[in-house]
């Protein structure tokens, strides 16, 4: 090899060795035990305070799935004039609005031109009375919880006044499809090394979108500056990182959430996601230099996390990398191979036990294909910039949900 291409093999050795090496730092550590304020299963409400709830569902075009998850909402063992479901309704059909009505959520129509996430929230943040309620807490149209979500949240939040922000334990409600389990396993993956890793070496929780509660006042005051197209969750956890607020994960608290079950769907999904993480690295690199005077580790993370390539990212340039070096240069691809086996051994460590199945075996099939689709939205960013890529919600008609991954998260 030449002096230039062994210089720029190198680079690209170290770039990719750090970001291994973090990844299985924190999936390691996902395997200990999580000591914090800590989920208290089974307490109840008495002798608590009793947070007023505000659940808040931004609904675009989810007319197939929303009154499922309202009529979950419902069914809290929470006092029902402690918590209200808000739906805030975007270009769904007028008896899907009626439905809801008579279901008795609070109601908020909107008819954005340009519809996104952000725009609802802020609209709901700005129609709903301040001082009404003590907790926000994001449900998309999609999500399910447990009967007794609220009653935990309660006392998570009721532990003290420096619990600001939770986030729960997102896992799968449908395996119907290959791309369906890969999907899960994938969100699994973060779970562990962002979520669960994080908060067992003392560092903040990564947001997910949903599933996620907040103090209303601290909420409504950081989303109503929030003007993201898509992926406000991302901007909205670093604006609390760089406020020192800290993220607790709840991981016995569990909230079912659809996965993808098309590989166009998941293009389009990843697509936004990626946008909103380069998005949200421009945003705030400017602070970058302030966070460090100021030794706001969590931030620094969070904006390292936003510059790292993605996992399948990282896992296809590795892979491609190690078979084109085996021909130039067999000895030194030796060291790539080694460096795609510690990827591999991050992931099959933070990959949840329940997860291990012949089905494991058919999504790593998917996993060169999910490449592919990655790369190809390198170059259409663009237009997730521009407006919301929705995805839709509900499962087909006759497509068997095969297997549920709810089983109790305290065995992984």
């Amino acid at each position: 090899m030449t002096l230039f291409a062994t210089i720029i093999d190198t680079i690209l050795y170290l770039l990719m060795a750090v970001n291994s090496l973090y990844l299985l730092v924190f999936s390691l550590a996902s395997l200990f035990p999580l000591r914090q304020f800590a989920d208290r299963p089974g307490l109840k409400p008495q002798g608590l305070k009793l947070h007023r709830f505000a659940l808040l569902i931004a609904a675009y075009r989810e007319d197939a799935v929303i009154r499922s998850t309202v009529a979950e909402c419902l069914k809290q063992d929470y006092p029902a004039d402690r918590y209200d479901v808000v739906v805030i309704s975007d270009h769904m059909r007028p008896e899907t609005n009626e439905a809801l009505r008579q279901m008795g959520v609070k109601l908020l129509q909107v008819d954005f031109e340009k519809s996104t996430n952000t725009k609802s929230l802020r609209y709901a943040l700005e129609a709903l009375p301040q001082e009404a309620y003590d907790i926000a807490l994001i449900v998309d149209a999609d999500n399910v919880i447990p009967s007794d979500y609220l009653t935990r949240l309660n006392a998570a939040f009721a532990t003290g006044h420096d619990v600001q922000a939770i986030q729960t334990h997102r896992v799968a409600k449908n395996l119907n499809t290959t791309m369906a389990y890969l999907d899960a396993i994938s969100e699994e993956i973060n779970n562990s090394i962002f979520r669960r890793g994080h908060n067992v070496l003392g560092m903040a929780s990564a947001l997910i979108g949903s599933g996620m509660a907040f103090r209303y006042s601290l909420f409504r005051e950081l989303m109503l500056t929030n003007t993201s197209v898509g992926g406000f969750d991302r901007v909205l956890e670093m604006k609390l990182l760089y406020r020192r607020i800290f993220i607790h994960y709840m991981p016995d608290l569990c909230i079912k959430d659809e996965k993808i079950q098309r590989p166009e769907n998941f293009y389009n999904q990843r697509r936004r996601w990626l946008a909103a993480q380069y998005d949200s690295l421009l945003e705030f690199l400017a602070q970058l230099p302030s966070a460090v005077r100021e030794r706001k580790w969590d931030f620094c993370d969070k904006l390292y996390q936003q510059a790292a390539p993605s996992r399948v990212l990282m896992l296809g340039f590795t892979g491609v990398i190690s078979l084109v070096m085996t021909l130039i240069s067999p000895m030194m691809s030796i060291k790539w191979w080694l460096l795609l086996g510690v990827i591999l051994l991050a992931l099959c460590c933070a990959i949840p036990r329940r997860y291990y199945s012949r089905r494991l075996l058919r999504a790593i099939i998917l996993v060169p294909w999910s490449f592919l689709l990655m790369v190809a939205n390198l170059f259409r960013l663009g237009e997730a910039r521009r407006r919301f890529i929705h995805t839709a919600h509900g499962l087909p008609q006759g497509a068997p949900n095969q297997g549920t991954p709810d089983e109790s998260p305290k065995s992984e």
